[in-house]
């Protein structure tokens, strides 16, 4: 298993012998407007690709969590060949086969792709009235003979939901959206630095990525904040927190 974090949430995976792009968003720095009813006003994205954006243009397969668009952009939708298979979860099939991809499979609640078993979970994006306008999210759980259990739990809030899968599939790595994004009420709607705490109290067992940070104008847990905090409770050798175009994996 090989895993490069491109941008956000955005990951290029190696795992099992197939190529997958997970949650695509390939806009150009500063092309979008801010995420509405947040406390500052910077374009998004913040910060540019770490490459060219033709190297990630041709997996084998690409996997949407969910279509909020620092996950699934236009820039996206247009640069992708529609020939390329998505992977998403039940009620993002219209949308996405609205813009044109011809080969678009919903995971519910497990698919095997060219030997890779893919396995849906839930998650809380957010809570009260905000995490219901939120929608659905979804996490993914890759399993494949010779590679270590992966978990990827999406846009989520520390739940239920996420100890749930940390239980039934004890993953060697886990992967988590950790930038604490919010808007001007309400609490956070993804992991924040006390939820990343908390998952390295509960999962001694995981390796813990934490990425979706530095890129979106309302996430605001940056990278170095969350680094401090890991450092205050003597985390950092739990948690790896990578940069732009930085692989990690084993």
């Amino acid at each position: 298993m090989k895993i490069q974090l491109i941008r956000n949430a955005t990951l290029w995976i190696e795992y099992g012998g197939v190529t997958f792009l997970v949650d695509p968003m390939l806009s150009e720095q500063g092309v979008n407007p801010p995420i509405f009813n947040t406390e500052n006003d910077r374009k998004n994205p913040l910060v540019p690709l770490p490459g060219n954006v033709q190297q990630w243009l041709q997996p084998d397969a690409i996997l949407v969590t969910h279509l909020h668009p620092d996950h699934w952009d236009e820039a996206a939708v247009s640069l992708l060949p529609h020939s390329i298979p998505v992977l998403c979860q039940d009620g993002n099939q219209d949308t996405i086969s609205a813009q044109g991809f011809e080969q678009v499979t919903v995971i519910e609640p497990s698919l095997t792709f060219r030997g890779v078993t893919l396995t849906r979970t839930s998650g809380q994006h957010g809570t009260g009235d905000i995490g219901e306008l939120m929608g659905r999210v979804s996490g993914f759980i890759f399993q494949a003979e010779g590679e270590p259990t992966l978990y990827i739990a999406g846009d989520t809030i520390w739940c239920e939901d996420v100890r749930q899968a940390l239980d039934m599939y004890t993953p060697d790595w886990t992967i988590v959206n950790a930038g604490g994004a919010r808007f001007l009420t309400g609490g956070h709607i993804t992991m924040d630095d006390q939820d990343v705490v908390d998952l390295c109290a509960y999962a001694p067992h995981t390796s813990i990525v934490a990425v979706h940070m530095d890129a979106i104008n309302h996430c605001l847990v940056t990278r170095e904040k969350l680094q401090a905090r890991l450092e205050e409770e003597g985390l950092l050798n739990r948690v790896a927190i990578p940069q732009d175009g930085e692989w990690f994996g084993q």
